[in-house]
Parts: C-alpha cells; structure tokens; sequence
C-alpha cells in the first residue's frame, strides 16, 4: 500500500578547505511539503528541515559523507510541528585541510512518530447508518494485513459507494487523479485515497477511491460520519473496495496501522473479522 511520502535523494555537495559549502542552487522539497536546507556551518554542513504545511510531518534523514562527522546518530527519524522549522544535523569536518563531500536523501508521511489513538474512542464504520458490507480482510488476514498494515480492513463495496469519516479532523491530503487498478508491482501509485489527520496526530485512511471520488480538499475539517468519498478500484487491488485503517506515522515514510475499536448497529466490536458483515450505527 502506497503512503504519503516520498524519497527523495539529493546530489552530492563538495567543500575545500579554502572555500564556502557549494551546496545545492535550490532547496531539495518534496512537493510542497518538507523542505532541506544545507548551509555552511563553521567549515562543516548544517541540515535544516522545513514543513511547508499546517499538519505535522515525520520523516527520516540519512547521510553519506566522506571527511564528514555527524553529531547524531543516523538515519534520524523526527516530527515536525505544523510549518516548523528546525536544524536537525549538523555534520563537522574532521580534517579541516582535506576537502568533503556529502549527500543526503529523506522520506516522509504526514502525522506524528508518537501517536498513540485513544483506547477508549469508539470508531464508526466508514460507511452510511444502516449499511453493512463484506469484510474481504480484516485485522491479521494473512493475504495482505501483516505487519504493518495488520490492523487494517478491507470492505467489499461496489465502485461509487459513499465512503464516510470513521472519526473527525483535518483533511490533509487527497488524491483522485488515477483511474487504474492492478496487482503487479508498483501498482499502489495508481491509488487514489483521502488522508484525515486526527487530533490525537493519527490518520484515518481511506484507500482505493473512484478516479474523481473524493468529496472533500485538504484543510477541510470534518465531523464524524460525514461523506468524504465515493470507493473504487484504483491501486493495489484486484476488486473494488474500500481500505480502511488508523495509523501513525513510522520510519522511512511508511505508517504502523493501530488497533482500534468501531461502534456498530450491534455494539461494540474489538476485533473487525474476514468474512463478516457488520451494520453502521
């Protein structure tokens, strides 16, 4: 399963000992969402991060130098806050008179490296009250929800089925370009899906929307049980429904899916199981 982040690898950099850091021209961005800034720092590099956007990001930073010392230990994975900015690395020359060189690359994914969801909060389905469909995978299937995306649910729902918020926040990302759907590798970039920032800095994600299938924008705020999209049968798949999980984000771009409880027609359910129905509230 594609997530929000992206690698990025930045070229090479050379410094002497009789001239400035020869950095970049432009600052290496993802999109429009983090930025990495490289800029002499008493005869070594420093590495700053910025988030150009309202919601947390995490993201993980590797180096490889030559006469180059970092002062933490690498790769470094950290959060940063809505459009903070932050210096995250300062790499020390250890021969001042012998040139360096470096490069760096990083990944990211919305949300926070911390996040825990509350136990306590009870989930609705993301579909309509009164409605159930087929479980295709629920937590643990071993086709595809191990590992990290072990607590995720797969529903059976036809293509245009009204897909609603699980749990209220900001809508932080969508994508609703793509209208292809396979199962060879690398098939998850044709994903179309709805990312919700939750207060508590978890995701609800809503995977495999329609081309043109999302009801909301990023920034929007939306409550609980609100339509937000229309499921497809785009990306990593080979029918159409929808992917459903909470994460929070984890190393190298990718997110830990968490378990959570949902409050359905028939109470309360703890553990979502292949090849059941269960009615929304």
């Amino acid at each position: 399963m594609l997530r929000a982040g992206f690698l990025i690898a930045v070229a090479v950099a050379i410094g002497c000992a009789l001239s400035p850091l020869s950095a970049p021209a432009a600052e290496p961005c993802s999109e429009d969402w983090i930025c990495i800034e490289a800029a002499d720092a008493n005869g070594g590099v420093m590495l700053t991060a910025r988030n150009l956007k309202p919601y947390p990001v995490t993201f993980t930073l590797e180096t490889r130098t030559s006469n180059l010392h970092p002062d933490r230990t690498l790769p470094l994975t950290t959060t940063l806050d809505a459009n903070e900015r932050r210096r995250v690395l300062r790499l020390r020359r250890v021969n001042e008179r012998e040139p360096y060189r470096f490069r760096y690359w990083y990944d990211w994914t919305i949300g926070k490296i911390d996040a825990a969801s509350d136990p306590d909060y009870l989930y609705a389905l993301p579909y309509a009250a009164g409605e159930s469909y087929h479980v295709l995978q629920g937590f643990g299937a071993r086709f595809s929800h191990t590992g990290l995306e072990y607590f995720a649910v797969d529903f059976g729902m036809a293509d245009g089925t009204p897909v609603h918020a699980a749990r209220g926040g900001q809508v932080a990302r969508v994508v609703e370009h793509n209208d292809r759907g396979c199962w060879e590798d690398g098939c998850g970039k044709f994903a179309n899906y709805v990312v919700v920032l939750h207060d508590d800095g978890t995701t609800g994600e809503y995977y495999h929307l329609r081309r043109d299938g999302a009801l909301v924008e990023p920034g929007d705020r939306i409550e609980r049980g609100q339509k937000i999209g229309l499921s497809g049968n785009t990306g990593h798949t080979t029918m159409p429904h929808l992917h459903f999980a909470v994460y929070r984000a984890s190393e190298w771009g990718r997110t830990q899916s968490l378990a959570i409880r949902f409050d359905t027609a028939d109470g309360v359910v703890d553990r979502i199981r292949s090849g059941r129905r269960y009615r929304a509230r």
